[in-house]
């Protein structure tokens, strides 16, 4: 039987666009209270939801954002940290600030926000830490080294964190999806109107799985789920 998200409080990284707004939309419908966590501090017009600025690059912005979601709300169970960004090309192309932000926002934007909400996650008896990753982090691909590299080790230190916290409660759970239309990495690898982006799977599609995997019993962990649209191709 699946749990219910009712009264569960949720703090969303990334969550003013594509995946991040799909998941806190469906979230939010589903019951939860839901921080959206975004450098615009968008609520995206949720009734009730908080919407805060928080840049996961910082820190200090981080800590602020979830601090305010346990004020308003008085705990947290569900962390999503989706925020993240791309850029496709060989390494020696990449201009080096593309390369700085992939880590500083894929990699050490879940850092920070893992730092910041596993001490409420565990005071409050446990709960859900969710990283939405991608079959980069499974992977690896021409043109994608950094992007790669930022990845895998969003993965390695998710499933580190599930053998460090699940004494305590808190299910760890790596999000693994293949290519989804968005306009992540547009001007950096995607272009719009690519024929490649028409067979891809929508936000919309991927909030699903992320429900999917907050909502089973408390007796199932899901430590990683990886899908892709029908005409993707499936490695290993």
């Amino acid at each position: 039987m699946a749990s219910s998200l009712q009264d569960r409080t949720a703090f969303v990284t990334g969550a003013s666009r594509g995946i991040g707004a799909a998941v806190a939309r469906q979230l939010h419908a589903a019951g939860a209270r839901v921080a959206l966590a975004s450098r615009s501090g968008d609520d995206l017009g949720l009734d009730g939801a908080l919407g805060v600025v928080c840049d996961v690059t910082d820190r200090e912005s981080v800590s602020a954002a979830v601090e305010a979601t346990v004020g308003r709300f008085g705990g947290l169970d569900i962390v999503v940290a989706n925020a993240g960004v791309g850029a496709y090309g060989d390494f020696v192309d990449l201009a080096w600030d593309k390369v700085e932000a992939m880590i500083d926002v894929n990699l050490m934007g879940t850092l920070h926000t893992a730092r910041a909400t596993i001490p409420h996650l565990v005071a409050d008896g446990g709960g859900d830490l969710l990283a939405v990753a991608s079959v980069a982090g499974l992977r690896a691909f021409p043109g994608e080294s950094v992007y790669n590299a930022s990845k895998f080790g969003q993965v390695g230190f998710i499933r580190s964190l599930d053998h460090e916290l699940r004494d305590q409660g808190v299910r760890c759970t790596n999000i693994c999806p293949g290519g989804v239309a968005t306009d992540f990495a547009m001007g950096d690898g995607r272009e719009p109107g690519m024929p490649e982006l028409d067979g891809m799977m929508t936000p919309d599609e991927v909030a699903e799985v992320v429900l999917f995997a907050l909502t089973r019993p408390r007796s199932v962990r899901i430590l990683t789920t990886s899908f892709r649209p029908a005409g993707e191709g499936s490695w290993g």
